[in-house]
C-alpha cells in the first residue's frame, strides 16, 4: 500500500522546488471546502476563517457539524478574549465576523463548487478518500487545487483517481490545529510548481509555517515520530518504565514539549491505530513499525485518549488528569 522512499526535503533538493524564493502573496485562493468536520476539519477551518476565507465545512453527520460549531466558537471566544482584552466589543465583533465567514453543510458535493480549495480531512482510509475525491473531482471548477491532510498515505496514491493530479498536493496539519503551527506541503511527481506556491501562499496566509516535502511514506514527521512513539509503548509493555515517567524522561530529559503518551492521548488512540496500520503495511518487514497489542486491545475497550475519558491515562471533564 505504502511503498518505501526516503523523505527529501526541497532545502537539499532542487528537482523538486526551492524554498529560498520569495513568495508572493496572492488572492488566488479565498474560497475554501474542508471536508470532515473532525477535530482536524474543525481546526483547520477556524484557522482559515480567522485568516479572512470563505470557508465551508462539509460532513455527512450532522452532528459532527453541529459539535464542529460549537467548539470553533468556544475557541474563537477564548482566542478573543486575549487577543482583545482591552476591547471586548471588538472581541465580539472579530468572533461574529469570523463564523459568519463559515457555512456548515451536510453536502460534500455541494459544497465544493465554488471552491479554489479543497481539503480533505476524513477518515484514514484511502479507498474512501479516493471515492471522495474521484466524485468531488467531477463538480469542482477547474481552476480548483485538491489537497489531503493524510497523515499516513502517499498523496499520489489518493490523487490517482483525479485528472486533476497537476493541482494536487498534500496539507499535512497537526492536531490541536490552532495551536500548532507546521504544515507539512507534499508535493508528488505530477503535483506543479504553481500548485506548489499556491499552497505555501495559502498556509502562510493562515499563520502557519510550512515546510516542504517529497511524496514519501509519513512524510517528515510520521516517518520519525511513529516508530518512536510505538517503541515507547513496548519500553512501558517491558516495564522498563511507566507511561508517565516515560513522559516526563521525554519532555526533560529530551526536551519535547509532550510525551508520547500524553500525544497518543491527545491525538486519539483509534487514529492513531489508523496510522500504524497503514505504516505496518507499508513496511511489514520492519519491527519498528508493528503494532503492539495492548494498543489495539485498548481501542477495542473504547478507551481512546482523552474525548473517552480515559486513554494511557484517565481524565476528568475539563481534560484534566485524574
Amino acid at each position: 500500500m505504502i511503498a518505501s522512499g526516503i523523505i527529501r526535503c526541497s532545502l537539499y533538493n532542487k528537482r523538486y522546488f526551492s524554498i529560498s524564493k520569495a513568495i508572493q502573496k496572492t488572492a488566488d485562493i479565498k474560497n475554501v471546502t474542508i471536508i470532515g468536520g473532525g477535530t482536524m476539519g474543525g481546526g483547520i477551518c477556524e484557522m482559515a476563517a480567522r485568516a479572512g476565507d470563505n470557508v465551508t465545512l462539509a460532513d455527512l453527520n450532522d452532528a459532527s457539524l453541529k459539535k464542529a460549531r460549537s467548539t470553533i466558537e468556544k475557541n474563537l471566544k477564548k482566542y478573543s478574549s486575549k487577543k482583545f482584552k482591552d476591547d471586548l466589543s471588538k472581541g465580539n465583533k472579530f468572533v461574529a465576523e469570523t463564523l459568519s465567514r463559515i457555512s456548515f453543510v451536510s453536502d460534500p458535493h455541494a459544497a465544493v463548487k465554488n471552491a479554489d480549495l479543497v481539503i480533505e480531512a476524513i477518515i484514514e482510509d484511502v479507498r474512501i478518500k479516493q471515492k471522495l475525491f474521484s466524485e468531488i473531482d467531477k463538480i469542482a471548477q477547474k481552476k480548483c487545487i485538491f489537497a489531503s491532510n493524510t497523515s499516513s498515505y502517499l498523496v499520489s496514491e489518493i490523487s490517482s483517481v483525479v485528472k486533476r493530479k497537476d493541482r494536487f498536493g498534500g496539507l499535512h496539519f497537526f492536531s490541536p490545529v490552532t495551536k500548532m503551527a507546521l504544515v507539512e506541503v507534499v508535493k508528488t511527481a505530477t503535483t506543479s510548481n504553481e500548485t506548489l506556491t499556491k499552497l505555501l501562499e495559502w498556509v502562510k496566509s493562515i499563520k502557519k509555517t510550512p515546510v516542504t516535502c517529497a511524496d514519501s511514506p509519513g512524510f517528515i514527521v510520521n516517518r520519525l515520530l511513529i516508530p518512536y512513539s510505538l517503541a515507547s509503548i513496548r519500553l512501558a509493555e517491558a516495564g522498563t518504565a511507566s507511561p508517565q515517567d516515560i513522559d516526563t524522561a521525554m519532555k526533560l530529559g529530551a526536551g519535547f514539549p509532550m510525551g508520547p503518551f500524553d500525544m497518543m492521548d491527545l491525538v486519539g488512540l483509534d487514529v492513531m491505530l489508523l496510522i500504524y496500520t497503514g505504516f505496518s503495511k507499508g513496511f511489514p518487514n520492519d519491527p519498528s513499525f508493528q503494532i503492539p497489542p495492548v494498543l489495539k486491545q485498548m481501542v477495542k475497550d473504547g478507551k481512546l485518549g482523552r474525548k473517552s475519558g480515559q486513554g494511557w491515562y484517565k481524565y476528568d471533564a475539563h481534560d484534566k488528569k485524574i
